[in-house]
């Protein structure tokens, strides 16, 4: 599996090595960067573990684990109940599973050869009253599904180049993985637990596309007498199909606790039209909403073209917005 600058999708079996280009006058240069290992079937990765990501190809390394509630709804219940819910979208009943997602850090020499498929900063807090911008992001930082990781070791003492590597990880070759969390990382994941942790996970296919979203809580801001209320949300979309798509469309409907309803349409996601081939076969990218309300609901349509110029809609999976009961203040900015 080559990391760089033509990331291909990550081979079934991977091979016992992994290399890396590095950039020369005279062209680019593969060199060993780790050694793989074979991928955790039962358990958990544990802070401090290298990898490969299965479908974007990065090198990243696992800060934390998360348990989060998937609710699958290409998994029918045993008793397929048709019901109407709030957003008066019909759906099969889904009851969720446990299932484990990771924070992980982006090695930073990757980012730019997955920039065109999966943004780099999935991770935004509300910034403080003081700063004009009402958010900011830590570039980076992803969340990786269990069977997303392709684990490797290295014996290199740096094997990640990120800002945030050497505050949050130290070298100890007496454990296994060889890399630890240092107090900083504890401190950070239990300041940040209530905008970080991933509580639900949702995913549906619709011919051959499948969508996964997550959705978190960011906080409460006073705004003009009132309360606005904000989540981000990651969405993943990924051909499961040989034929080339592209997304063309969005159709969002967003309802609020407040009994409002809106309906968002638009040009692709976030100023592009991602191209879903066999070779590039997923996107990824995270985007945010506001309520005046402290929960309401999201679902929709991505409306997708075929190469012979046909359309089809790939459904959204409903997802609840829903604010933290205990809710704490957000954080205000970047503190070590």
């Amino acid at each position: 599996a080559l990391v760089g600058s033509s990331v291909p999708p990550a081979p079934a079996n991977p091979p016992s090595s992994l290399s890396a280009p590095r950039n020369r006058p005279e062209g680019k240069v593969l060199e060993t960067v780790g050694v793989f290992e074979a991928p955790k079937q039962h358990g958990k990765y544990e802070t401090g573990q290298l990898f490969l990501h299965s479908v974007f190809g990065y090198r990243g390394i696992v800060l934390f684990p998360w348990q989060a509630r998937l609710y699958d709804r290409d998994v029918a219940s045993p008793v397929t109940e048709k019901n109407e819910n709030v957003a008066g979208h019909g759906s099969k009943e889904v009851k969720g599973k446990t299932h484990t997602y990771y924070q992980v850090l982006i090695d930073a020499r990757d980012c730019p050869h997955i920039s065109q498929r999966s943004q780099t900063e999935a991770v935004t807090f509300l910034a403080n009253h003081d700063d004009s911008r009402a958010l900011y992001a830590i570039p980076g930082l992803d969340y990786v599904s269990h069977e997303d990781i392709l684990p490797y070791s290295s014996t290199d003492q740096v094997p990640i180049q990120h800002e945030l590597f050497e505050r949050f990880l130290m070298y100890d070759q007496t454990k296994v993985p060889p890399f630890v969390a240092r107090d900083t990382l504890c401190a950070w994941q239990e300041k940040n637990h209530p905008w970080l942790e991933l509580s639900d996970v949702h995913r549906e296919t619709t011919e051959n596309i499948r969508v996964t979203v997550i959705p978190f809580y960011m906080g409460m801001r006073e705004a003009q007498n009132s309360h606005v209320y904000w989540w981000r949300y990651c969405i993943r979309l990924e051909n499961l199909d040989s034929e080339v798509v592209q997304l063309r469309e969005r159709h969002w409907r967003i309802f609020s606790l407040s009994g409002t309803l809106e309906t968002v349409r638009g040009r692709g996601v976030v100023g592009r039209e991602p191209v879903l081939s066999k070779e590039q076969p997923a996107f990824q990218y995270s985007s945010h909403v506001s309520l005046q309300a402290s929960s309401g609901h999201m679902w929709g349509t991505f409306r997708f073209e075929r190469p012979d110029g046909s359309h089809f809609d790939v459904r959204i999976p409903p997802f609840s917005l829903e604010s933290n009961k205990d809710e704490k203040t957000p954080p205000s900015g970047l503190h070590w």
